[in-house]
């Protein structure tokens, strides 16, 4: 199967379908308005097409059944269909079996509109370990996703901030502000790498193979955006 990059494949379709995948309060909706210069809520489609009442859906999730083939669409940027794994990573095994079908279905499709055009995996770094968990584990080792790019999405990284400055505040004292804030990001960078989750998301037996990370924060703030995130191709 032809591999296309990303930016090429937005020209070549009218709709890009991006799965976004990752644990509850990593962001992921948030990414999604980013992505669509919206503060809306998106319209929810089954996978004939079918507009579905978005509150209904949302009682279906809470029951625990979650339907990974509906697509939501945002009316301010419609060239992007998104596909929300929500389930599996609550310890679902049938949502995560759901999730792995789905994946290696849209991985191979014949028809190149009815592909998965690339993989957005959300991990938070506020959560009090930071480092990978079952379900990342279980994704990355066991899902079939073909030549379908995959981006590891490390969101609230601001998190790591107070640690960092709580570690050398110390040397801090005295500094000018651009150092200040140059010590504190190398800090930043640092503790990131020694979570280790990047040896994780890197290793060779891998199934699902990453082909880039993107670090994101303050995406609650209204002046920042998601453009590395869209270069990643």
């Amino acid at each position: 199967m032809e591999i296309i990059a990303a930016q090429d494949l937005r020209r070549m379709i009218s709709r890009f379908r991006v799965l976004i995948v990752g644990r509850a309060n990593a962001g992921k909706t948030t990414i999604l308005q980013k992505v669509c210069n919206t503060t809306d809520d998106p319209e929810i489609h089954n996978s004939k097409g079918k507009k579905t009442d978005a509150a209904i859906v949302k009682s279906s999730i809470k029951r625990g059944n979650h339907d990974i083939t509906n697509e939501m669409v945002f009316k301010s940027n419609p060239g992007f269909v998104f596909h929300d794994s929500c389930g599996f990573e609550a310890g679902s095994e049938e949502e995560f079996e759901n999730m792995k079908r789905f994946v290696s279905q849209c991985a191979h499709a014949t028809k190149l509109e009815e592909r998965t055009h690339t993989i957005w995996y959300c991990i938070p770094m506020d959560g009090p370990s930071r480092t990978f968990q079952r379900s990342e584990e279980n994704f990355f080792l066991e899902c079939d996703t073909g030549h379908v790019p995959v981006v590891a999405v490390f969101t609230k990284f601001e998190a790591l901030r107070p640690f960092a400055y709580g570690e050398i505040k110390k040397q801090l004292q005295g500094v000018s502000g651009e150092e200040h804030s140059k010590r504190i990001a190398q800090r930043v960078e640092e503790l990131f790498t020694n979570t280790r989750v990047l040896n994780e998301l890197y290793k060779p037996e891998n199934c699902a193979c990453s082909k880039y990370h993107v670090c994101l924060q303050n995406m609650n703030q209204q002046n920042t955006n998601c453009n590395n995130l869209l270069e990643c191709r």
